[in-house]
């Protein structure tokens, strides 16, 4: 074990790597430079074309005039391949900047802020959506760039005949109200199949992590219908943006000929009369060309547009609710007090929890007991501050929660839960994952209170097996999630229906341990078994939202509606201490 012990430590590296936002920048800057000089080449290509053309029907020497036409040539070819190269790069390090910060904003959002959005509309977001977003500043760059053409040329050509250029200017109001037309309308057809994207996104990962039930249940046909029911409003989103780009494309079609034509026409007149030299017409008939070219930015455009409806999308993670911090330490050595003052927490309009005047002892083992909707996990997730309340304070040791710093906050106030989020490293990088730092000692001490000790050490590598490659039943990924709770445990520790899944007996153990083998403090214990309320120091007794009453089990048994809570109606039902099941082996029990 001690040989992998530095596996076993988080790199800051991963947690703190640089956001990419200035190379992103620079990458952007950069295609904008090699687009706008890919520009100014093709600008200048047909007036020193045309230059060239003169000569050589004057019979004069062109050779200097040749070489440069085909320096810019080359040098459009050259600023065309930096830009494509830029474009990439620039792209892949913006995609990963919004992907970066929208799953941060996720990830330190005040989790019931974030419930909201479902799995498959985050993965929509954090994918295709962010894919999006980060090609929008690439787009954009060159989109700026794509304008120095048409105006180059306009410039160009009003210097080669002052006609030839207001003819193509009489055009160009008509182009730019094409294009005016296509960017309005295109952003509200592409939020819409974005939206789509996601509801059916959500509705496939639904069916996936109930695919036992709907195979158990016989309802593939209907679940398959279900999920692809919006395909159909997908498909005519989907029609409606090409048929949007078509429309851009046919009209620019129609009316860059025109315009090209009409300059034709106007440039033929002024060379018949010789206005214009042959090398002249040549030229202005290209400019006419590049200068009618704006409605082929088209393409671009609708990229922006898609970036940023996409970035609209990405931002709402990345500004989700976080919780602020202060920077308050607690006193040393504090027992663990906790007390609920003034609390009251309200979601859509209704009151889901009230406390007030709630002290719970430091050192104390306290079950949290309710039936379902009574608001036990709300009171778990404010009294760990995983979300504030609307009203009240929060306070452990006399200090309120939300003034400690985030270190100090997560150090000394601990959650285990009924699924853990273990994620893909190794069983002992998962145990040791958090604000502490244990030790591989004490990794294996946690273990053991938890019960998880004896099968990790049969698994393939013991503790140093990857996760995915870990075949753990529903008990045994909880009993890791205990384990890295009781790893990190600090004054306060928050058990989230966190022993759902263990059997009786292993329950038992874990409670054991709990009390002997890991860190003293405060445990908060949200319970559904009467064993665990009967085992707490003192129970704390939710109806509707309220706190209705703060005693031992004992005391509180008398009261039908306290019985009730665990299905035991009459006074004939089983006191405290006389188990309905087997009873328990000599020495479990506390």
């Amino acid at each position: 074990m001690g040989t992998t012990r530095s596996r076993w430590r988080r790199e800051p590296a991963a947690r703190d790597a640089p956001d990419g936002g200035k190379p992103g920048r620079a990458l952007e800057v950069l295609v904008l430079s090699c687009s706008v000089a890919a520009a100014l080449t093709a600008v200048a290509q047909p007036v020193v074309l045309g230059r060239t053309l003169d000569l050589l029907l004057r019979d004069g020497d062109a050779g200097q005039w040749l070489a440069l036409s085909a320096a810019l040539l080359l040098g459009e070819l050259l600023f065309d391949s930096l830009t494509s190269l830029f474009t990439g790069r620039c792209n892949a390090a913006r995609t990963a900047f919004v992907r970066r910060r929208a799953l941060t904003g996720l990830l330190r959002a005040v989790p019931d802020r974030a419930g909201p959005h479902t799995p498959g509309d985050v993965g929509t977001r954090l994918t295709l959506n962010a894919t999006d977003a980060g090609g929008a500043f690439a787009a954009r760059a060159s989109l700026a760039a794509s304008l120095v053409t048409p105006l180059g040329a306009l410039a160009a050509l009003a210097f080669v005949d002052l006609w030839v250029a207001a003819c193509v200017v009489a055009g160009l109001p008509a182009l730019a109200m094409v294009l005016r037309t296509f960017a309005k309308d295109t952003g509200a057809s592409v939020a819409a199949y974005q939206r789509t994207q996601a509801r059916i996104a959500s509705r496939l990962l639904e069916a996936l992590e109930g695919s036992a039930t709907i195979v158990a249940a016989g309802t593939t046909a209907r679940e398959r219908a279900r999920v692809l029911a919006p395909l159909t409003e997908l498909a005519e989103q989907g029609r409606r943006m090409w048929a949007l780009h078509g429309r851009a494309l046919a009209r620019s079609g129609v009316l860059v000929p025109l315009l090209t034509l009409a300059a034709t026409a106007v440039g033929g007149l002024r060379l018949a009369s010789g206005d214009l030299s042959v090398g002249d017409m040549l030229a202005a008939v290209r400019y006419a060309q590049l200068a009618a070219g704006v409605g082929g930015t088209a393409s671009l455009l609708g990229a922006v547009v898609r970036g940023r409806e996409a970035r609209r999308r990405t931002l709402e993670l990345e500004g989700l609710t976080a919780l602020p911090h202060g920077t308050r330490r607690l006193p040393p050595h504090g027992p663990g007090e906790l007390e609920l003052r003034g609390v009251r927490v309200v979601r859509d309009g209704r009151e889901v929890l009230r406390a007030d005047g709630v002290r719970l002892p430091g050192g104390s083992t306290v079950a949290v007991v309710g039936r379902s909707g009574s608001g036990k996990s709300v009171l778990a997730a404010v009294a760990g501050r995983l979300t504030d309340p609307d009203e009240g304070e929060v306070l452990l040791d006399g200090v309120r929660l939300d003034r400690l710093t985030r270190q100090e906050l997560r150090a000394e106030v601990t959650f285990a839960f009924e699924r853990p989020a273990l994620g893909e490293g190794t069983v002992a990088e998962a145990v040791a994952a958090g604000a502490r730092q244990p030790s591989p000692e004490q990794v294996r001490q946690a273990a053991r209170a938890a019960g998880a000790d004896g099968f990790v050490r049969r698994l393939p590598q013991g503790y140093d097996t990857p996760l995915p490659s870990a075949p753990l039943s529903g008990g045994e990924h909880q009993r890791l999630g205990l384990a890295r709770a009781f790893a990190h445990a600090g004054r306060l520790l928050v058990m989230d229906d966190a022993t759902s899944s263990l059997d009786t007996a292993t329950e038992h153990e874990v409670n054991r341990a709990l009390r002997r083998s890991v860190r003293p403090g405060t445990r908060l214990v949200v319970a559904h078994r009467q064993s665990v309320a009967d085992r707490a120091d003192l129970v704390l007794w939710l109806e509707d939202g309220r706190v209705r009453a703060v005693g031992t089990h004992r005391e509180l048994w008398d009261e039908p509606g306290y019985r009730a809570v665990f299905g035991a109606g009459g006074p004939e039902a089983a006191a405290p201490g006389e188990r309905s099941a087997r009873p328990e082996p000599e020495g479990v029990r506390p």
